[in-house]
C-alpha cells in the first residue's frame, strides 16, 4: 500500500532477488536497470566501491526518473580483501566455494535512497559476515547443481540450500545477504510517508 501523495517508487535494479524482497510489502513500483560500467573504478577498496556503485545506480535512473523516489543497491562478497564476483557458470562457481571453504567471506550490501521531494540522499551500508563450513568438492558440486547459483556473488543462495555450506552467518539484518537491507530500508520509506503494512 502507498500513500497517494508519495511519490512513485523506482528500484534502480534488474536483480529478481531484489523485486522479490520488495514484493513483501510494496505492491506498487516499477524496476529499471542502471546500464552501469561497474569496472569503472578499479582498484577502490569494496567498502568504498559498494556504496559508490549503489549511488551511481541511483542516480543513472533517477536522471530518467526524476520525479520518483530511487532506490540503487550494490553487493560485494569479499574473500580475504579480494571481491568475488558472480560467477557465471559452473567451473568458477565451484572454484569460488572450494575458496570459501573454512573461511569467513563478508557480504556488502549498500543501498542509497534519493528522494525527488526534499532531494535528499539516504545511504547504509549491512556488513552480514558468512562463516562457511570446511567442505570438499564433491559437497560444492552437489550444491551447485541443486541450486545453480550462477548469478550470486559468492556462488549460493541464502533463501535456497545455501545453508548447507555455512558454519555461521552474523548479520544486523538477515534479508541483506538476499540483495537489499530490508529493515534500514522499510524504516526510512516509513519515515518518508509511505504506508507500509
Amino acid at each position: 500500500m502507498q500513500n497517494p501523495s508519495a511519490p512513485p517508487i523506482v528500484l534502480a535494479s534488474s536483480s529478481s532477488y531484489r523485486r522479490g524482497l520488495l514484493d513483501r510489502f510494496l505492491n506498487d513500483y516499477e524496476s529499471v536497470s542502471p546500464e552501469l560500467d561497474e569496472s569503472a573504478w578499479p582498484g577502490l577498496p569494496p567498502e568504498d566501491l559498494a556504496p559508490l556503485l549503489a549511488r551511481k545506480k541511483a542516480e543513472v535512473v533517477s536522471s530518467k526518473h526524476r520525479n520518483a523516489l530511487v532506490i540503487g543497491a550494490d553487493q560485494l562478497a569479499v574473500l580475504d580483501n579480494l571481491v568475488l564476483g558472480k560467477p557465471g557458470d559452473h567451473q568458477r562457481a565451484v572454484e569460488q566455494l572450494l575458496a570459501a571453504s573454512g573461511k569467513a567471506v563478508r557480504f556488502l550490501t549498500a543501498v542509497c535512497l534519493l528522494d525527488p521531494v526534499t532531494r535528499r540522499r539516504y545511504e547504509h551500508v549491512d556488513t552480514t559476515t558468512v562463516r562457511f563450513r570446511s567442505f570438499d568438492r564433491r559437497l560444492a558440486e552437489n550444491y551447485l547443481r541443486h541450486d545453480k547459483p550462477y548469478d550470486c556473488a559468492g556462488s549460493f543462495k541464502l533463501e535456497g540450500a545455501g545453508f548447507v555450506l555455512f558454519e555461521s552467518v552474523s548479520t544486523d539484518d538477515p534479508t541483506a545477504l538476499i540483495g537489499l537491507p530490508m529493515i534500514w530500508l522499510s524504516g526510512r520509506l516509513q519515515e518518508l510517508g509511505y504506508l507500509l503494512p
